[in-house]
């Protein structure tokens, strides 16, 4: 007898023990527990996946009152983690796949649409400071998206990944180059625009100068693939505003010179290189009213990022200008559920909310349910019957 739980409340199961009886102390196992595909040992299929769609949104504690109103089921906070972590570790190996078919098929969707352009794989990553318990400040976490766009520019669908934080941010980095690797590699059509659209932090540039400038092209392994970085328009922008301070000093004269440059970053052929030359002639023609320590911060940044900064280019190509996809990831995967009033964080358990948040944002969460209930079900042999003639009858 077990006592388990469904959508409609406490129920009792009735179910047999089958153990090694030849000393090689095999584990003892239930076939109907697992037929049934009991989740963390206490949770119908059904009631776990209501479980962690709630998990995705929602506090423990919201979660648990939500179970106890609708489906009288009164868990504690260990019990529900434990249904939680079950499902996350149980679509775990499923959603690569879940990712691949995902991509491939807007990478057909995009390749089969009309418009002017080239069709294009988009791919970003930024990070943001978590607060992490047991720790004085706040850590960061990661994520990147993989977006496809058709030949007219519009975002057909993206793909998201997440890691709580970690030095180096290594498991998010090989996850993503897995998944861009794959996909490119099954893909059997013409190969898309490959761009990379993200700001000039740390770990988005080591990502591009080490691992997507040296990607090889699958197709002809001594070659590497095109990937075009672009550094995102807005946080130039910002560089922009800070050069004009340092020129003008704060004030409305800074504010329309910004203005202007920004316009001309974005709209004329060689943007950047304008910008660069009109800060110059001012600085020689009328000095700075701000300190050259804050000028050289910002021209420096602009100077030597100036090639990722054909924004006139890229947007004659349709191709996204800024990373607001990635930025806007920061915010659902992460802000929305982890940066709430209060919360702090262990990284083992927010991997597990992360896990089920991705496959949710993505719209692979039934895919990879569906997945790993289905490597549950045993494959039960033939039972050897006196009339093989005739059929036999399976109740349900």
């Amino acid at each position: 007898m077990r006592n388990l739980n469904c959508l409609f409340g406490p129920i009792q199961v009735t179910r047999w023990l089958y153990e090694s009886m030849d000393g090689l102390k095999l584990p003892s196992l239930f076939p109907l527990e697992r037929a049934l595909g009991i989740v963390a040992g206490v949770a119908t299929p059904a009631l776990a996946d209501l479980v962690a769609r709630l998990s995705v949104d929602f506090t423990q504690r919201q979660v648990l009152e939500t179970l106890r109103r609708q489906n009288h089921v009164t868990w504690g906070a260990q019990t529900l983690r434990a249904v939680a972590r079950a499902m996350a570790e149980g679509i775990a190996p499923h959603q690569h796949a879940a990712h691949l078919q995902m991509l491939l098929g807007w990478l057909k969707q995009a390749a089969e649409s009309v418009g002017p352009v080239r069709f294009a794989l988009a791919v970003g990553r930024d990070g943001l400071m978590l607060p992490i318990r047991g720790k004085e400040t706040y850590k960061e976490g990661a994520t990147a998206t993989v977006s496809v766009f058709d030949r007219r520019g519009k975002r057909l669908g993206t793909i998201y990944l997440g890691q709580m934080p970690e030095p180096g941010q290594e498991t998010l980095s090989n996850e993503l180059t897995r998944l861009l690797r794959d996909v490119l590699a099954q893909w059997q059509g013409a190969l898309p625009r490959l761009t990379y659209i993200t700001d000039a932090g740390f770990h988005p540039r080591d990502y591009f100068e080490n691992v997507l400038s040296r990607m090889p092209n699958p197709r002809c392994p001594t070659q590497y693939l095109m990937w075009e970085w672009t550094v995102d328009y807005y946080h130039a922008c910002g560089y922009i505003s800070k050069l004009a301070e340092a020129i003008f000093g704060p004030g409305r004269e800074a504010h329309s010179w910004a203005t202007k440059m920004r316009r001309w970053l974005k709209d004329k052929p060689g943007g950047i290189h304008r910008v660069l030359r009109g800060a110059g002639a001012l600085r020689t023609i009328r000095g700075l009213l701000g300190t050259d320590k804050e000028y050289d911060s910002a021209y420096s940044f602009l100077h030597k990022h100036a090639r990722y900064m054909d924004f006139a280019g890229r947007r004659r190509l349709r191709l996204p200008i800024g990373s607001g996809v990635t930025e806007a990831a920061c915010k659902t995967v992460f802000s929305q559920r982890f940066k709430c009033s209060g919360m702090k964080w262990d990284v083992a358990g927010g991997s597990v909310i992360l896990a089920l948040r991705v496959a949710v944002l993505s719209k692979t969460w039934a895919t990879v349910r569906d997945a790993m209930f289905a490597s549950y079900q045993i494959a039960l042999p033939p039972t050897p019957s006196p009339n093989c003639d005739t059929p036999l009858t399976i109740a349900a």
